[in-house]
């Protein structure tokens, strides 16, 4: 008798990836392997083709979302007059909104699709924020001479799953407090030394300048954000209902923004959320692509380990209130060092813990959760230790992108 055999969803999507991974990298030796040899029959006339497709400069951006972070950078290579590449997902993106005429975009696809043109990209200098260079899919090209990589967020550089930035050539950060983590993984794992140079935050030199621009809300009511990351660690999996409803009961406005990854990976629990709340006038659920217009309504803000954290305390100054703060590192680069990381020590600085014991009597608790002049004070040390060179981020982004190509093309002529 044969038994039927059973994958889980997760094992299986495990076996597809590893299966669409071999099956492109052996179709991109093929490919390669006939280039060679047309290459040799042609006598080197085909050299030519290739030194058409080289392109200097090429950020790719996975996703629309990510429009914010390489605006200022793209409107940098466009006041200079300098031509770059702008790989794209869809023709939906931001970027064909845009009058630009030294920025080509181009779309390539998501996912596989998108890998197989970057792994095959003849280049001099590729910016992405994609994480997992040469771990997955996403493979080093032997024609591009620099992949450099720049965070999509405030926080630590260890916050990616395993080996996320081990291989790039360079890293642009937002401050020089990450650097020391860098290079402690580097030793760990005998890596070679990758160039680190801080640029500041490019998406919240963005955010900065739109809220600061935002009208004051009129007939303003006590707001709320609740501001959850995704997975099963987050607000939302964790505690759902035992934190919403008596939220709601207090008759203040309350503003629930999930992750994006959220609407992927958990679609059932946010579907199962909206259902129960759907006839409740005092919750809001936002899925806008910027967070700044929900970020300007809010008092204060509930959160757990997100990222926006650092973009609501950063812009708006007001205080934020965490809930388990904890959280599963054994994924994350971060697991291999041997202390605790920079964005979790400065939340139990700059934030007000919450308990489960506290949701009954939420409203008082918030009541209480009065701010003070030592939070305001702290909260601008963090700004000051996680946000350099505010307003300059693209102008620094594209400095290091141009000296490092001028660099190696020197060092080619040279040779």
């Amino acid at each position: 008798m044969i038994l039927p055999l059973y994958i889980d969803p997760g094992t299986g999507s495990m076996l597809f990836s590893i299966l669409i991974g071999a099956c492109a990298t052996l179709f991109f030796l093929a490919k390669a392997l006939w280039l060679k040899i047309k290459l040799f029959l042609s006598g080197g006339k085909d050299a030519s083709k290739l030194e058409k497709s080289y392109k200097k400069y090429v950020i790719y951006c996975e996703d629309k979302r990510y429009w914010n972070l390489f605006k200022p950078v793209l409107d940098e290579f466009e006041n200079r007059k300098l031509e770059v590449t702008y790989f794209v997902a869809t023709e939906q993106d931001p970027v064909f909104e845009e009058k630009y005429q030294f920025v080509h975009p181009e779309v390539i696809g998501e996912g596989n699709k998108a890998f197989a043109k970057l792994n095959m990209l003849s280049a001099g200098f590729v910016l992405m924020t994609t994480p997992g260079l040469q771990v997955y899919q996403l493979k080093r090209s032997r024609n591009v001479k620099h992949y450099s990589h720049i965070f999509h967020a405030l926080g630590d550089p260890t916050m990616y799953r395993l080996f996320g930035i081990d291989y790039f050539d360079s890293i642009l950060c937002t401050a020089e407090y990450q650097y020391s983590d860098i290079r402690a993984l580097e030793k760990q794992r005998n890596l070679p030394a990758k160039e680190l140079f801080t640029v500041g935050c490019p998406y919240l030199d963005v955010f900065k300048s739109k809220i600061e621009a935002l009208p004051a809300e009129e007939n303003h009511k006590f707001t709320v954000q609740v501001s959850p990351t995704w997975g099963k660690s987050g607000l939302l999996s964790l505690y759902g209902e035992k934190l919403l409803t008596p939220l709601s009961e207090t008759g203040w406005k309350i503003i629930i923004r999930p992750h994006p990854q959220s609407k992927i990976s958990e679609q059932e629990v946010l579907s199962a959320l909206e259902e129960k709340y759907k006839s409740n006038p005092n919750i809001e659920w936002d899925y806008q692509r910027d967070n700044i217009y929900s970020l300007k309504k809010a008092d204060i803000m509930i959160t757990d380990f997100s990222g926006i954290i650092w973009d609501y305390t950063f812009l708006c100054d007001k205080p934020v209130m965490y809930a388990n703060a904890e959280m599963d590192l054994m994924p994350y680069d971060a697991w291999d060092l041997d202390h605790e990381i920079w964005q979790f020590s400065t939340l139990k600085k700059i934030g007000i813990k919450l308990e489960e014991k506290d949701f009954s009597d939420i409203k008082n608790v918030i009541q209480n959760a009065a701010d003070s002049e030592e939070l305001k004070s702290l909260r601008h040390k963090a700004r000051e230790e996680a946000w350099e060179y505010i307003g300059e981020s693209g102008k620094r982004t594209v400095d290091f992108m141009v000296k490092t190509v001028e660099g190696f093309e020197s060092e080619k002529n040279s040779n």
